[in-house]
């Protein structure tokens, strides 16, 4: 998969499937099952370090964890985040950490926050040949302005920043927990894909926290969220099994041991 690639399926109507990944077990495995895209998010700042929110993330562990994925990656398009303030204070530092994850992680593509705010800096990365994907509607780095992870409902402005990011050549866009038909109406309107989480069926693709998908974190559970798995409940009675098993003397066994 290919930037290129996201934009001619959505010409053609195919849907775009898109979820998280952050290391490199996690990532061969959602590419052998045929997802289309995997995102480093920041969004391991809450599932794998065990924050209450993405803001402490930085470049160096979002250039780790990219590294992770993109080895385990074979036809996924690797996408990563860029994390909070990597971007914000001048197009010439969001172009030097967009490089950073394309050089040192092996991303072929980076996802920034916002939009007629970020125009600029996402109009300079894709002039260097970095492919962007855009993100609008709740942006989670701005979690404290917005006072919580709330719906958002400003149709002028999103439908702004929507615009906004597309004219400055993104080649796809998040919406994310906006109203249904905000959502559709973007995705109208652009001729870029929209991928949707919290922003109902109408956009050319969906993304979700892999963790959120398996039943693996269980601290917050948006509503918008369909587990197809609770593969906790499956790992902890695994491990209660291998705890009654080596207490009782009955691991390993005869045909675990070298003879």
């Amino acid at each position: 998969m290919t930037a290129p690639d996201l934009v001619a399926a959505k010409k053609r109507g195919e849907r775009i499937t898109i979820l998280t990944a952050y290391d490199f077990t996690l990532a061969r495995l959602l590419d052998q099952a045929g997802v289309d895209c995997l995102l480093v998010g920041d969004s391991l700042g809450m599932v794998v370090q065990g924050q209450p929110h993405c803001l402490t993330v930085t470049m160096d562990q979002m250039v780790y964890h990219t590294q992770m994925v993109a080895r385990g990656a074979r036809r996924s398009l690797v996408v990563a985040d860029m994390p909070f303030l990597s971007y914000h204070l001048s197009v010439e530092q969001a172009l030097r950490n967009a490089g950073r994850l394309v050089q040192e992680g092996g991303a072929a593509m980076v996802k920034l926050e916002g939009g007629v705010a970020r125009a600029d800096a996402i109009r300079a990365i894709v002039q260097a040949g970095i492919p962007v994907m855009g993100h609008v509607g709740l942006t989670p780095q701005s979690v404290h302005e917005f006072g919580g992870h709330k719906v958002q409902r400003n149709w002028d402005r999103i439908m702004a920043d929507a615009q906004a990011v597309a004219a400055a050549g993104a080649s796809a866009i998040v919406v994310e927990c906006v109203p249904a038909d905000l959502a559709n109406a973007i995705t109208a309107g652009l001729a870029i894909p929209t991928i949707g989480i919290g922003a109902g069926v109408g956009c050319d693709g969906q993304v979700l926290v892999v963790h959120d998908l398996l039943g693996l974190y269980r601290e917050v559970q948006p509503k918008f969220v369909k587990r197809y798995a609770d593969l906790a409940q499956t790992i902890e009675a695994a491990v209660r099994s291998y705890n009654a098993e080596v207490r009782g003397g009955q691991f390993p066994g005869a045909e675990h041991a070298f003879q």
